[in-house]
């Protein structure tokens, strides 16, 4: 996804089996680092992963702080469209 910045963000969703969800991010565009993080969030990994802010982006600054992620923070991700399960 293209930040309102201009850079690039790689988001994943994890859906749990009881329909739950949970997101990550990766500003270094690691598919593991997002696909673990959306893990912890949607509390299938038990420690939350770490990650070193990169752009000192709202959703990392909040995400290393340990409050909840921002996400409408950035008008893209609204407009994102998961296939479905």
């Amino acid at each position: 996804m293209r930040l309102a910045s201009g850079h690039e963000v790689l988001v994943a969703r994890v859906l749990k089996e009881d329909g739950g969800t949970g997101f990550g991010f990766s500003l270094r565009l690691d598919a593991t680092e997002a696909r673990h993080m959306a893990e912890w969030h949607a509390g299938l990994r038990k420690e939350k992963p770490k990650v070193e802010p990169l752009l000192a982006h709202p959703w990392e600054t909040a995400y290393v702080a340990g409050h909840a992620v921002p996400w409408e923070a950035e008008p893209g991700f609204a407009k994102l469209q998961w296939l479905s399960a």
